[in-house]
């Protein structure tokens, strides 16, 4: 015979079962969505840099110079600090983003990276918010890191 708090602790676990079911699935549609968009290449204005390459959300991208233009090699620990731009479908370019410079490259954790003049573009994880370029010129990870102008030219001054 089932005693009441027994009763209510199979409640309570089955309420917190439904709710990491919504969450999980509130979390899977939200990704589907992002993956159904695709990636936008744009640009913005930073102070000491000019105009670089940011993404949709206004995020500088930043290349990473061992990448040599052929392909990603940032992998692992290193794409942990340096997110690369995932590709899901079609990548867009917006302001004074070239179309005709966007590619893609395999990305060895799976799926494809977005690509601007070959060079496989990431993120940087300290790059809170846009306008922010903490990752220039910095050697990090086996390499050095530097913005993209719209014209795909790898802008080596420091900030």
């Amino acid at each position: 015979m089932a005693t009441c708090g027994t009763k209510l602790r199979i409640g309570f676990a089955a309420v917190f079962a439904a709710l990491i079911a919504v969450a999980a699935s509130s979390s899977a549609f939200a990704g589907a969505r992002q993956e159904a968009k695709g990636a936008t290449v744009q640009t913005r204005t930073i102070k000491n840099l000019g105009t670089v390459l940011v993404n949709s959300r206004g995020l500088t991208l930043y290349m990473f110079k061992p990448d040599k233009q052929k392909k990603v090699t940032c992998k692992g620990s290193c794409a942990a600090i340096w997110p690369p731009l995932k590709l899901s479908g079609k990548a867009t370019a917006g302001g004074a983003a070239k179309a005709a410079l966007l590619g893609s490259d395999p990305n060895p954790g799976g799926g494809k990276v977005v690509t601007y003049n070959r060079w496989p573009l990431y993120t940087y994880v300290a790059d809170s918010k846009p306008g922010q370029a903490t990752g220039q010129a910095l050697n990090l990870n086996g390499g050095l890191w530097y913005v993209l102008s719209p014209s795909g030219k790898v802008i080596t001054k420091k900030p």
